[in-house]
């Protein structure tokens, strides 16, 4: 009895992503990239786009959570989840803000800016990991064409009413 060759693998571009084939290795590698990070983060004791969250409170400090869902660029629903996980464990702050009471400011608490180191040396041995093999000038290069792809998409996202990043 002889084993049958598989009728796809995961090597093999499926045929109706022919017409994309850097579009679909793009989405492999993100996948990949997701799953990698969210076995670091778990030892920091978060959740894969969590520590995205924590990155913008850490830069900028206490901000609106309507502020918070445009930056990431979430639905608003999905941000309070993140942010109600956050602040059960202790790593984030919600209070009304002064100038507006009907708003929510959020703000990394004492903990959850202890997190940064940690989520600093995750960033940079994933970089480490994924980019093994690749020289200083070839990841620069690397770096600007995808640059240029997010440049793209960011276009068209924003053509789609989505609102731009968050500026601290």
């Amino acid at each position: 009895m002889t084993t049958a060759e598989p009728a796809c693998t995961a090597d093999q571009l499926p045929s109706a992503a022919r017409g994309g084939p850097v579009g679909m290795t793009l989405a492999r590698a993100a996948r990949a990239h997701r799953i990698a990070m969210g076995r670091r983060l778990r030892e920091l004791g978060l959740y894969p786009g969590q520590e995205l969250m924590m990155m913008v409170l850490w830069d900028c400090g206490a901000v609106r959570q309507s502020e918070l869902i445009h930056s990431l660029g979430l639905d608003p629903s999905t941000v309070t989840k993140m942010l109600q996980r956050l602040e059960q464990c202790g790593l984030v702050l919600r209070r009304p803000d002064p100038s507006d009471r009907r708003a929510v400011l959020v703000e990394t608490t004492e903990e959850g800016r202890a997190l940064r180191g940690g989520v600093e040396r995750a960033w940079s041995d994933l970089e480490e990991s994924s980019l093994a093999g690749i020289g200083p000038d070839d990841r620069a290069e690397l770096a600007r064409l995808l640059d240029l792809v997010a440049d793209n998409l960011r276009e068209e996202a924003e053509e789609a009413g989505d609102c731009p990043p968050l500026n601290c």
